[in-house]
């Protein structure tokens, strides 16, 4: 909940052009939902995703990019966390692991959709369907992660690539992102339509400099 707000808000602050999400400390990113806080007791899962704002989505509804920068562990909730970005910069000793079927719970925050979209769907049932761990290299020889650099280096390279996109016109950045987003969950003629469409409004307002 309290990333979801903090998300919410700097979405809305105009100082702000980019995002960086990292984990504290250099142990985790982050290890996903704590399962003994909730207890033993039955439907209390179900009752916290009922009542919790689900950070995943406002992450995924930021306008503005969101970059994961990954120091070490993210296992399921944790993982769609990092999923969720518009970039992911990760640490050498970063480790991906979807363990939702090994604790006995579904996913609920898409991880089971977007990693097959993501990776194809036969290495997406690798890792979930195993609960297995992937380690950085593999994560950027799959196509996972933007880049892996040393461990002390994760978060600096994660906010140079902020800066180099906090150059971008707001209203450009924001508008990109929503059309590749936007274009992303339609069939491929559905996307080039809506590229047509949008870049014939767009342009037509553009000024020659």
């Amino acid at each position: 909940r309290q990333l979801a707000e903090a998300v919410a808000g700097l979405a809305g602050d105009p100082a702000v052009r980019v995002l960086v999400l990292t984990g504290a400390g250099d142990r985790a990113f982050c290890a996903g939902l704590d399962l003994k806080e909730l207890g033993r007791d039955a439907g209390a899962l179900g009752s916290i995703e009922a009542r919790v704002v689900d950070p995943v989505t406002a992450i995924e509804a930021c306008p503005k990019p969101v970059i994961a920068a990954v120091n070490g562990v993210a296992v399921t909730g944790g993982f769609e966390l990092a999923l969720a970005r518009d970039g992911l910069i990760a640490s050498e000793r970063a480790r991906f692991a979807d363990t939702h079927g090994r604790v006995g719970i579904m996913p609920g925050w898409g991880l089971s959709q977007k990693l097959s979209r993501v990776l194809g769907p036969y290495r997406a049932k690798e890792i979930s369907l195993s609960g297995n761990f992937i380690d950085a290299a593999t994560a950027e020889r799959w196509g996972l992660v933007n880049r892996v650099v040393a461990h002390g280096e994760v978060l600096a390279a994660a906010q140079a690539l902020a800066r180099d996109m906090a150059e971008i016109d707001p209203g450009m950045l924001a508008g990109l992102k929503r059309l590749i987003d936007e274009g992303y969950g339609l069939p491929y003629r559905e996307a080039r339509a809506l590229e047509a469409e949008t870049s014939r409004r767009h342009n037509a307002a553009v000024v020659p400099g």
